[in-house]
């Protein structure tokens, strides 16, 4: 869920449509709101997830994530450092790390990170910062990473089925799903093609 994508919609509504459509895990993204805000909303899908039995994750707000009590926080190349974030959750949640190439997804996992977002697989609004990683690093990562990783950016249903034949197990998206006008369908089309 990123404010940016939502288009004004309520991102509680349109998470409760992604989890009903088969969605896993919920990421609550937001990176113009003030505090008060951003916990704000924190808050109400912590809620949601914890009835709905979703994991849910924080980006980039270690303060955040252990006030909401979320399932994990995931942290960008801005954003603290793996090891000092692992010293103030310790083993209340688990870390996310962003990675934009082999090297950095092996300093992630060197790091202590209990997962890696790798992307932009493909270009995305969403990254405008990061040139695309293509699918060859997705690859790489399949025969060389040994913890959980995900697959992220640009990814829609046309372009899932590249992703999973390049090793990826794991998406997540933003636009795909947050971004459509029928969250709860797209998040179900896009589960179909993934099992």
């Amino acid at each position: 869920m990123d404010r940016g994508v939502l288009q004004g919609r309520d991102p509680l509504e349109v998470a409760e449509a992604a989890i009903q459509g088969g969605a896993d895990c919920i990421q609550w993204r937001d990176k113009s709101a003030p505090d008060g805000k951003f916990l704000a909303a924190a808050r109400e899908l912590r809620e949601l997830t914890r009835r709905q039995e979703t994991l849910f994750v924080v980006n980039d707000r270690v303060d955040v994530a252990l006030c909401v009590g979320a399932d994990a926080v995931h942290l960008g190349h801005e954003d603290l450092p793996v090891k000092e974030a692992r010293g103030m959750v310790r083993d209340r949640m688990a870390i996310g790390r962003s990675t934009h190439s082999l090297e950095e997804a092996r300093q992630a996992e060197a790091d202590g990170a209990d997962y890696i977002g790798v992307g932009p697989v493909f270009s995305t609004p969403t990254k405008p910062d990061y040139p695309a990683v293509g699918l060859e690093l997705l690859k790489q990562m399949a025969s060389t990473i040994r913890i959980p990783w995900v697959a992220i950016g640009g990814i829609d249903r046309q372009k899932l089925p590249l992703v999973l034949s390049a090793g990826a197990s794991r998406i997540a998206v933003v636009r795909a799903v947050a971004g459509d006008p029928d969250p709860a369908s797209a998040a179900r089309l896009l589960k179909m093609i993934l099992k």
